[in-house]
């Protein structure tokens, strides 16, 4: 794996992965590490407002965008979790990064499990899961509290119709929560789509069916450290039943902490909260 400077006038940090795919990435402050996982169908800018205090705090944040996702080279293939867990250990390695808290939000925190297992949780300390995906999102008959698979399938239809229409509807209901309408400015929703739309169509299609089908309950085991899960009641994206609640029993000595009435964009929404949680976890 090698270091390369993207051409070009704007040039920006990126390394190649174990599959020659360039990942955009950015680093604040210095300290002991905090990786940071965007959500789908986000990239690492959407971690700002928490990546800044956490720096001020004084730890390392790290954030990179998936590929597909933001400045990160938009791939053909490459979507499915062994693949995207493959990206984190090479950003770890690539990075020098030991002793690492893992923080992944929704999609990521499928990333934060699958690396967790395939890994063997390698230069991990601490591990927090924010209105994460993990255990498993598709109803079954083992997975009652799921999403029907009805529901991932009109999701796609809408995508491929009118993708910026689905999300200007989708992230309304991101940042709503138990609300009628959306805890956040108009503003910062116009911003959250214009983020989503610098995605390719391929990775926003491919990663939706990759953390609406992969199973992680068998990754559970595999968290041997510390581990936070932090999870809105008031999710409509990600059931808190089917993920954060579920996550928690299956994580050995994993802690639960549930936001009251919180939406799946709580990093914006209760992004104080989310702070002073972090900052008491990993100081732990």
């Amino acid at each position: 794996m090698q270091f390369k400077q993207l051409k070009g006038k704007f040039a920006m940090p990126g390394l190649n992965t174990r599959s020659n795919v360039e990942l955009f990435y950015k680093i604040w402050g210095t300290g002991r590490p905090v990786i940071l996982i965007h959500g789908w169908p986000l990239s690492a800018d959407s971690w700002d407002d928490i990546a800044l205090p956490l720096a001020d705090a004084g730890f390392q944040t790290i954030a990179y965008d998936r590929r597909g996702f933001g400045r990160s080279e938009q791939t053909w293939e490459g979507y499915d979790y062994d693949t995207l867990a493959d990206d984190l250990a090479d950003v770890i390695r690539g990075l020098n990064l030991a002793d690492a808290t893992i923080v992944g939000f929704s999609m990521g925190g499928g990333e934060v499990a699958r690396y967790m297992s395939r890994h063997n949780g390698l230069e991990i300390r601490q591990a927090v899961l924010i209105s994460s995906v993990v255990p498993y999102m598709l109803k079954t008959e083992t997975n009652p509290y799921g999403v029907e698979q009805a529901t991932f399938d009109e999701m796609t239809k809408a995508m491929k119709a009118d993708r910026a229409a689905f999300f200007g509807s989708f992230f309304k209901d991101f940042y709503a929560g138990g609300a009628s309408s959306p805890k956040v400015s108009q503003e910062l929703l116009e911003w959250t789509r214009t983020v989503a739309m610098q995605s390719s169509l391929k990775a926003t299609l491919a990663c939706a069916q990759a953390f609406a089908t992969t199973d992680f309950r068998s990754d559970l085991e595999s968290f041997r450290v510390p581990t936070l899960v932090i999870h809105g009641t008031g999710d409509k994206t990600v059931p808190i039943d089917a993920a954060g609640r579920a996550a928690a029993a299956g994580i050995k000595d994993a802690k639960l902490v549930e936001y009251e009435g919180a939406p799946h964009g709580l990093f914006a929404t209760h992004k104080k909260q989310l702070v002073q949680d972090l900052i008491s976890f990993i100081s732990s």
